[in-house]
């Protein structure tokens, strides 16, 4: 009796934990189908590890036949559940534990994109060689969907990308900001004028809701609250912008109806009494069926930026502009279009009326991983081709929320949640200032040169940052802020403009030293050019003499106003008919050349002058043959005929 006692209350307790993961499991399930994550998560961790059932492994049901095969079996399902709710969530180093022990399993085939999965979180948590590793090994086995395979692809670019990235850091300074910016939760999306700052954070509430906030330098940030949106049970309020007068605030509002999040733009109005109540735009922005969220305004209230996934976009949210008339109100709405633009997510705009400059977030371009900070140039109506900050501005993970700090050309502000789990933080990135120095000199004399005027441009942007002119040391100077690139750009009359590329990434000092020389010239007086050399009796250029034809393509882009005649010459040997032939050939072959380089043919002329143009006399004045003069008369020139 009493080993029948014992039986039956084993009975009892195996019925007890199996009821209790059942419905553990339900919860799991239930959260994950709603895009809970994060509670998903916590339920499938109890199920992975025990926590609650006190049972390391599934429960077995003794009324019913499970076999220890199904019973792994639900276990794996389990740990790749597991690792869904952390990667969705965005955890991605716990993400990366649960992916491992799936890939791991001898029945890893069930799950064929847990090593994709896998290879994103190792990309995420900066572990590049070994996400390559597991993303070619799914590419090489996966014979599902093209999607997942082209999304590897991207992957494993990315990874490559992003380790070139981390050795050619630049000399910057990151700052995670400390309390009150940052706390517990989410913190993000910050903007400044003067002393005061907004931002939106999740903190001083149990439901996890995001707020703006406002703090006055080190104050103690205050929550706004808003009128206008009661009817919305658990409504967000997000990425606050504002116009120069700060006489109204754009701001992004969601809340979630279901699993699907519904969001849109709001406009609201500071006076005497506070905030007036929230007025949701207009159609034209807050599009029907589609979300529209993080508006920026630029500083005179006339135009505003936004994301959104309406319809006429190039997939996923776009970034979008639209003027505004006298009290705020969208007129239009106009995709920035396929060049800013991809099939990803495109989010967070930031925009510079005096540059002309747009900083945004992307996932759909080459970067390190998650969104990165890209910028593009507005030029007469047209968005110049998307730049990756690079790193330190972009990580592995997610960068959004540029923001300019007004005070400080060299500093901004952004979100990242590159130090955290699941949440983004609020950064400040400063370039430390290098100074950029030289001398310049005469390349025939080796003499200094006064009088230069030297231009030091943003070479991605073409945006000037500063202009002297050289003393009569011949000696320059800059300090400025240690962006990527440089261009240098050094003018004088009587010689030829000259540009100098300067890549600061993967230096360590704030001191870079670049001397040159200029080439002068005079208009239809010949130059020699050194080291263009043929075979005998042909006009094939010689590998050796394209370096030197180079330096000409580089003279004729920096100075486009000029048109040369590039000429050939030869010694006595020879008949003045042959010797004209060859000569207009070689000539024409090194035309040729600088041509396929792209400059236009309008701007070059090929001319041979056989041996009709001594240099110096073919043979010595006792009439024996001077060798020595015969190479030098065969030589190639070339003379600045005008300029246009």
């Amino acid at each position: 009796m009493k080993n029948f006692c014992l039986l039956l209350f084993s009975f009892f307790l195996l019925d007890t934990a199996f009821a209790q993961y059942k419905d553990i499991r339900a919860r799991a399930e239930k959260e994950f189908d709603n895009k809970n994550y994060s509670q998903a998560a916590y339920y499938f961790d109890q199920l992975a590890t025990g926590k609650l059932t006190g049972q390391k492994r599934i429960p077995f049901y003794s009324h019913g036949n499970t076999s220890k095969d199904n019973i792994s079996s639900e276990h794996l399902y389990i740990c790749y559940q597991l690792a869904e709710s952390y990667r969705l969530y965005q955890d991605y180093g716990k993400a990366e534990k649960w992916y491992d022990t799936v890939v791991s399993n001898r029945d890893a085939a069930a799950y064929p994109l847990a090593k994709l999965w896998y290879g994103v979180c190792l990309r995420a948590n900066q572990r590049f060689d070994e996400a390559i590793m597991q993303l070619q090994q799914f590419t090489s086995g996966y014979k599902g969907e093209r999607t997942y395979n082209e999304l590897a692809a991207k992957e494993i670019t990315t990874c490559y990308f992003a380790k070139q990235q981390y050795i050619a850091s630049l000399p910057v300074e990151i700052k995670k900001m400390p309390a009150p910016w940052n706390v517990d939760g989410g913190n993000y999306a910050l903007t400044r004028n003067g002393a005061d700052f907004w931002f939106t954070s999740t903190r001083d509430n149990n439901q996890n809701l995001n707020h703006i906030y406002f703090a006055n330098n080190s104050a103690n940030p205050l929550m706004l609250s808003f009128a206008g949106n009661e009817q919305v049970k658990d409504m967000h309020y997000s990425t606050p912008s504002y116009d120069a007068l700060h006489k109204r605030m754009y701001l992004a509002g969601w809340y979630k109806d279901g699993g699907k999040i519904v969001a849109s733009i709001y406009c609201t109005t500071q006076g005497d009494n506070g905030w007036s109540a929230l007025q949701k735009l207009n159609n034209i922005v807050n599009a029907d069926g589609s979300n529209a969220i993080q508006p920026f305004v630029t500083a005179d209230g006339k135009h505003l930026f936004f994301a959104s996934d309406r319809v006429g976009g190039e997939g996923g949210f776009d970034i979008w502009s639209s003027n505004l008339d006298a009290d705020g109100n969208p007129t239009d709405a106009v995709n920035a279009g396929k060049t800013v633009n991809t099939s990803d997510d495109d989010e967070a705009p930031f925009y510079d009326q005096k540059s002309k400059r747009l900083v945004y977030s992307s996932k759909g371009f080459t970067g390190l991983g998650g969104f990165d900070f890209f910028e593009s140039y507005n030029r007469e109506g047209q968005w110049s081709a998307p730049h990756n900050l690079g790193y330190p501005a972009n990580s592995s993970k997610d960068d959004l929320y540029y923001f300019a700090d007004p005070d400080n050309d060299h500093q901004f502000y952004f979100s990242s949640d590159r130090e955290s789990e699941c949440c983004l933080n609020l950064f400040t990135l400063r370039y430390r200032s290098m100074t950029i120095a030289g001398n310049l000199s005469d390349c025939d004399s080796s003499k200094s040169i006064s009088g230069v005027k030297v231009s030091l441009l943003d070479s991605i942007s073409g945006r000037p940052v500063g202009v002297t002119t050289t003393g009569a040391s011949g000696n320059y100077s800059f300090t400025t802020a240690a962006i990527p690139a440089y261009k240098l750009v050094f003018e004088k009359t009587g010689y030829f403009t000259k540009s100098v590329f300067l890549a600061l990434s993967a230096r360590k000092d704030t001191l870079l030293t670049v001397n040159s020389c200029l080439k002068g010239y005079v208009v239809e007086k010949p130059i020699a050019i050194k080291n263009i050399l043929y075979d005998f009796d042909k006009a094939t250029l010689r590998p050796e003499s394209v370096k030197a034809l180079d330096d000409i393509v580089g003279i004729m882009n920096d100075n486009p106003a000029i048109k040369i005649e590039l000429s050939s010459h030869t010694d006595s040997i020879g008949s003045g008919v042959y010797n004209l032939e060859l000569s207009q050939n070689r000539a024409q072959s090194c035309v040729d050349y600088i041509i396929s380089k792209g400059i236009s043919k309008e701007r070059i002329t090929a001319k041979g002058y056989g041996k009709t143009r001594p240099l110096v006399p073919n043979s010595f004045p006792d009439g024996r043959d001077n060798p020595g003069n015969r190479q030098l008369n065969r030589r190639t020139e070339f003379t600045v005929l005008r300029k246009k």
